[in-house]
């Protein structure tokens, strides 16, 4: 019984963080959720095969210079992990502005009479409570969110203003 109230209580702070963290990532990253945002309005099914492709690439990527790295010696593997957290911490920066994008499409979609920092946290944590559902939330969701976030991020950035 502990062991449920542990990860209720776990599934609630993680939901306020990241409420929190799509909320300032609107707030500093005005111009690049917007573009993203209208990628995602216009073109989702191209955004979702986009980004299915580019994280499978720099996951299989990530994970190939990993494997090597373990088994090298020291000098080789710091030569090999850095440029792995690297192509890592550039998948998370797609990752987060997409998500944040998909919450904020999400959200004006579910509530538009809300004022936009309601919008944003409402719909992040309808997002969040929805991807924590098993199976479905964790296996088909948490995916399609995540890919069609990446795909929408690298199509603004290609997209001319």
């Amino acid at each position: 019984m502990t062991e449920t109230f542990r990860i209720f209580f776990l599934i609630i702070l993680l939901t306020i963080s990241l409420a929190s963290y799509f909320l300032v990532m609107s707030a500093f990253f005005v111009k690049r959720i917007s573009k993203t945002q209208n990628v995602i309005n216009q073109t989702p099914g191209r955004s979702f095969g986009l980004g299915m492709v580019n994280f499978l690439f720099f996951s299989a990527i990530i994970f190939a210079l990993f494997a090597i790295a373990e088994n090298t010696g020291s000098f080789v593997k710091g030569l090999l992990t850095v440029p792995a957290f690297i192509i890592l911490a550039f998948l998370i920066s797609l990752l987060s502005i997409g998500l944040t994008a998909m919450v904020k499409v999400m959200s004006e979609r579910m509530f538009p009479d809300l004022t936009a920092w309601k919008q944003m946290l409402w719909g992040s944590v309808i997002l969040c409570f929805a991807c924590a559902l098993p199976f479905v939330g964790w296996f088909l969701l948490i995916p399609y969110v995540m890919f069609i976030g990446i795909g929408a991020t690298i199509l603004g950035f290609l997209q001319k203003s």
